[in-house]
């Protein structure tokens, strides 16, 4: 009993086919590498929220440098919004303009060592206050839904993603005291935001 010949495999053909599982491969892991360095909503939310708690801790010696200057006071204007106040800073007591961006957001880079009263930024800022004030007086924070004062409970950041207080989505944000330390929150305040005689909340320009 004779058994049929075995086809032989083309050189050509069998390369070819080769070349096709190689490139179908490599399409396979670019997707699954740009999956997973994105990450899921919460892990980018964690990522962000980690960099920007640095950026308060940054801006920190700078409102105590400014505030040693002037008699105890930190920076005060009689703009509506952060910048104003926070851009007087810059460059006396910081030259790092960077700080004053969260990562979670897409504002425009701001130039280095300029003021930026006249830009963007990312944080609201408690004016008004002296660096006397209690070690868990609310300073700055990231864009609050208004400017009122918040006790526990309270909504401080957005809770959807949108409008004011996004700027981590809807994951909540951060919050640095008078004694230089920063909390996360969610949604709805763990910490009273409040404002003693005189002070007041200003948000970022929207």
């Amino acid at each position: 009993m004779h058994l049929p010949p075995k086809k032989r495999c083309h050189h050509r053909h069998c390369a070819a086919f080769s070349l096709f599982e190689m490139v179908v491969v490599v399409l396979l892991l670019i997707v699954v590498s740009i999956i997973l360095s994105r990450g899921t909503p919460q892990s980018r939310f964690k990522s962000q929220l980690a960099r920007c708690k640095n950026n308060l801790l940054f801006i920190h010696p700078a409102l105590i440098t400014y505030a040693n200057d002037h008699q105890g006071r930190f920076p005060a204007t009689n703009t509506a919004t952060s910048e104003g106040p926070l851009s007087l800073l810059v460059p006396a007591d910081t030259v790092r303009t960077e700080i004053f961006l969260c990562p979670g957001t897409s504002l425009r880079k701001l130039p280095d060592a300029q003021p930026f009263a006249d830009r963007r930024i990312s944080y609201a800022y408690v004016s008004g206050l002296t660096n006397d004030a209690s070690p868990e007086q609310v300073l700055l924070s990231d864009a609050q839904v208004n400017m009122l004062a918040k006790t526990n409970g309270q909504l401080i950041f957005s809770p959807d993603g949108n409008g004011p207080g996004s700027n981590h989505g809807r994951f909540g944000g951060n919050l640095l005291f008078v004694d230089g330390h920063v909390e996360a929150s969610p949604t709805n305040t763990e910490f009273a935001v409040r404002l003693p005689g005189g002070a007041k909340l200003l948000n970022p320009r929207p």
